[in-house]
């Protein structure tokens, strides 16, 4: 069958560097690679060690010649990372010699691997569950030293254990309820339903605790998006590259010098925030500009927070209502540009608008820009950025979250109401199977495969 085939990739970036590792994995790993490798005076890998490695070449079969001299490493399963026999080929880096390397793997009885296959391997060998199995592609795609962490401890079956435990739980309230039908007495369904609706509650609460954490979570692993809009040259490409601290925008005098949108990552305090530097938006004849203008409007609609920018030394003026009346009901902040010129926007102009998101700031001299970060910390994390709780930052685990809090309230609403507890046991069975997609208990294999093939080949 396909999954016990023998498969390899290369498991490191292709391009110019000083190794490039081959990963083989399958019951005839050590012999696939066997048929390509010359030891240093002519010595085979066939009884090599396990967690040893030997250095040697790589050889065209047919032509006989060295391919490449390479460094391999044998382990044997189920202590690998697929939980199967697995050898490693270090080779140098380069397109060339690597692709020439797995090429002679591949023709030697090696499958090439699908994206993600190693990594599905090891759930399916249950050397790791499906949670952990997320968190490894997490690791791979984390930008900041907090969501690498926050990945790792999901990797290490931080969320798992929740989840075990409270099925464990449920487990036990459907046996209760089942052995309370099967012998029934006066009073024994009463006391059951009371004492099984409480603990029912208690799960609710840890679920909502979980679910809490989920959107602190997501802009934890994926970032905030942050459009900065305004007018033309009132200072967005300025802040872009103050923020960044190097110059990635150009900036002039001349109105209309953004065209096109600029997207570039800052690290504020352990979370990756995207910021947008969009083309000023006011009503133009120039073709190219209108394009740019219309890319600014479409980003706004995407932003989980609004950067306004107003020039503070000149008065608003239609445009900048526009803009205002554009944003107002969104997540915003408004800086109030030039704070080092004279003040020429009055306070009443600027009633529609929450003040404690308005923020005097001077790009050039570098005020206030420290409030603008504490500004969008106190949006989004209460002020104060932790990871000892975030556990959710996966889409997919709140939304089975979400329905396995559905049918526990159902289950208590049940209970609370209908007489025949042998109900109730049916929204717990169907909390218990949702809960078990989480780990991969009960996941549907196009969910797996799917989940799978959005991994990077190699991993």
């Amino acid at each position: 069958m396909k999954e016990f085939d023998t498969i390899a990739a290369v498991s490191t970036s292709l391009g110019e560097g000083g190794i490039s590792i081959i990963r083989v994995s399958g019951d005839k790993a050590l012999e696939v690679v066997a048929r390509v490798f010359k030891g240093k005076n002519n010595r085979e890998i066939k009884d090599i060690k396990s967690y040893s490695m030997r250095y040697g070449f790589i050889i065209d079969k047919i032509k006989d010649e060295v391919i490449d001299e390479v460094i391999v490493s044998y382990m044997k399963g189920p202590k690998s990372f697929t939980a199967e026999d697995t050898v490693e080929i270090n080779c140098h880096g380069g397109v060339v010699a690597t692709n020439k390397v797995l090429n002679e793997v591949i023709k030697s009885g090696a499958r090439l691997a699908e994206p993600g296959e190693f990594t599905k391997r090891a759930f399916l060998n249950g050397r790791i569950d499906l949670s952990q199995a997320e968190a490894v592609i997490d690791i791979i795609r984390a930008k900041t030293d907090l969501s690498m962490k926050s990945a790792i401890k999901q990797s290490q079956g931080k969320i798992s254990k929740e989840i075990d435990n409270m099925r464990q739980e449920l487990l036990a309230f459907i046996a209760h309820i089942e052995a309370t039908v099967d012998y029934p007495e006066d009073d024994l369904e009463e006391v059951t339903s009371m004492k099984v609706k409480c603990k029912l509650k208690g799960i609710i609460d840890k679920i909502d605790r979980l679910l809490s954490t989920a959107d602190e979570g997501k802009m934890l692993k994926e970032g905030i998006k942050i459009v900065i809009v305004g007018k033309p040259n009132v200072g967005k490409s300025s802040l872009l590259n103050a923020l960044l601290d190097e110059k990635r925008a150009i900036v002039t005098d001349v109105p209309g010098t953004t065209r096109d949108v600029i997207e570039e990552y800052i690290n504020i305090e352990g979370i990756p925030v995207k910021l947008i530097d969009t083309a000023g938006i006011r009503e133009t004849e120039n073709v190219v500009e209108k394009i740019g203008v219309e890319k600014s409007k479409e980003k706004i609609e995407e932003a989980d927070l609004i950067i306004l920018m107003l020039d503070l030394s000149r008065n608003l003026d239609k445009e900048d209502q526009e803009i205002i009346e554009y944003i107002k009901n969104r997540k915003y902040i408004v800086l109030l540009n030039k704070s080092d010129l004279h003040r020429n926007i009055e306070s009443n102009e600027l009633n529609e608008l929450e003040s404690k998101f308005l923020i005097d700031v001077s790009v050039k001299t570098g005020e206030g820009l420290e409030e603008i970060k504490n500004c969008i910390k106190d949006l989004f994390f209460k002020g104060e950025i932790k990871t000892e709780d975030i556990y959710i930052t996966n889409n997919r685990h709140k939304e089975v979250l979400i329905r396995a809090r559905e049918s526990l309230s159902s289950a208590v609403d049940t209970l609370l109401h209908v007489e025949a507890i042998d109900l109730a046991s049916i929204d717990i069975r169907n909390a218990w199977s949702s809960l078990g997609e989480i780990t991969g208990d009960t996941v549907e294999e196009n969910i797996i495969d799917k989940i799978f093939s959005e991994f990077c080949l190699g991993k």
